[in-house]
């Protein structure tokens, strides 16, 4: 397996510069991580006098997005809850997209999971249940797995931005030409209108979508919702085809080793970065706030970057966190430290991505990413089991 994702090394290099341009030198906190939890684990013979099983006895409901790109988070973190002691569910028997999955921890259906994505899940923890509280008055974010982590934005079939001049959606919006042509091959041929293959309608992605085009006013341009691999793949062919295509991506993940800014598409720019105005109106809607909007990104990966280097993206870098149910937290001391241990590079997370789109098993990843930490993993369980008193 190992040497399996070793291999890849190269056909990822690519996707690594840009991740790491993107969302700054995060190898660098995870080193920090590493140190800090090492520095604060037990003497030797404190940690003989430790339980070191402190959850046995006490089930665990975990649960897994609906996205594919955190199978190997949520198997990381229950492999490591078992090492307390804790007896952890499958993460696949709950695979929910985030309105779902917060209202199940808010309802005691489900514990913890490990793919909150903020800002943008802020309006889920602002839902009101059903006896009026909200949900975020029993649902907790918790700890630094990967903070500004998360890049999204729309991506362009490079050859088609070339010969239209298409650096920005508002470019895009604005061009009779690049609609008409691109309107000729998309998802409704012959509407007039460019369709842009967002994201499936339980994710909290295709509200902000909707609210972007919203603010932005852009009469040309809508969003394409459905399964997102099923619809990632079709854009893949597309643009490998020199086909026009705007699909919305993020990392980390793998998607951006097979549609890959500066060789077959660029990032797109946005003139009018969505603000706190809720355009359309929806709950917690305010909280989809993108500003600044913005990125380090190379100019040769995104040519609507500004004379600061900064690409207009149009989305915030977002954080990856935990989220659990609050009663959990205060009933495990040992599981509430551990989230608030756990930290990953992007980068690590991107390469098992590419390894698990090939055929590699989530869990067999997630074990040889444990066993390559181990050190690391040691120093969080010691601090979970210290916590645990």
């Amino acid at each position: 397996m190992k040497k399996k994702i070793m291999t890849r090394g190269v056909a990822v290099a690519a996707a690594a510069l840009l991740i790491l341009a993107a969302c700054g030198s995060d190898d660098d906190s995870s080193s920090d991580s590493s140190s800090d939890a090492s520095a604060s684990a037990p003497a030797t013979t404190e940690a003989a006098a430790m339980n070191m099983t402190p959850g046995e006895g006490v089930s665990v409901t975990v649960g897994r997005a609906s996205w594919s790109t955190g199978y190997v988070q949520a198997e990381i973190y229950t492999a490591l809850m078992r090492e307390l002691g804790y007896t952890v569910s499958e993460s696949a028997d709950m695979e929910l997209g985030p309105q779902n999955a917060f209202m199940a921890m808010a309802e005691g259906d489900m514990d913890f999971w490990a793919n909150t994505w903020m800002p943008g899940h802020q309006s889920w923890l602002d839902a009101e249940r059903t006896d009026g509280s909200l949900v975020g008055e029993v649902v907790s974010v918790i700890g630094e797995e990967m903070m500004s982590g998360g890049l999204q934005g729309y991506l362009i079939t490079k050859s088609f931005a070339d010969e239209y001049g298409i650096w920005t959606l508002e470019d895009l919006d604005n061009n009779a030409d690049a609609i008409a042509a691109y309107d000729a091959t998309d998802a409704n041929p012959g509407n007039g209108m460019v369709d842009i293959m967002g994201c499936p309608e339980d994710w909290t992605c295709d509200n902000i979508i909707n609210s972007q085009l919203a603010f932005a006013g852009y009469k040309n341009l809508q969003q394409v919702k459905a399964g997102y691999d099923p619809m990632w793949a079709q854009a893949v062919d597309m643009v490998n085809e020199g086909l026009p295509v705007v699909a919305y991506t993020w990392t980390p993940s793998a998607y951006i080793t097979q549609i890959r800014p500066g060789d077959n598409a660029y990032w797109l720019g946005m003139e009018a970065i969505l603000d706190d105005s809720n355009p359309m109106g929806q709950d917690g809607g305010e909280g989809w706030d993108q500003r600044p909007g913005t990125a380090a990104i190379s100019e040769d990966q995104c040519p609507a970057r500004s004379a600061d280097g900064m690409c207009p993206i149009g989305w915030k870098a977002a954080d990856i966190r935990a989220a659990a149910n609050n009663d959990f937290l205060a009933a495990n001391p040992a599981a509430e430290e551990l989230l608030k241990q756990i930290t990953f590079s992007v980068m690590e997370i991107s390469l098992a991505n590419v390894a698990q789109g090939e055929g590699a098993d989530p869990k067999d990843l997630a074990a040889d990413w444990i066993a390559d930490n181990r050190s690391k993993v040691d120093g969080w369980l010691d601090a979970a089991r210290a916590a645990a008193g």
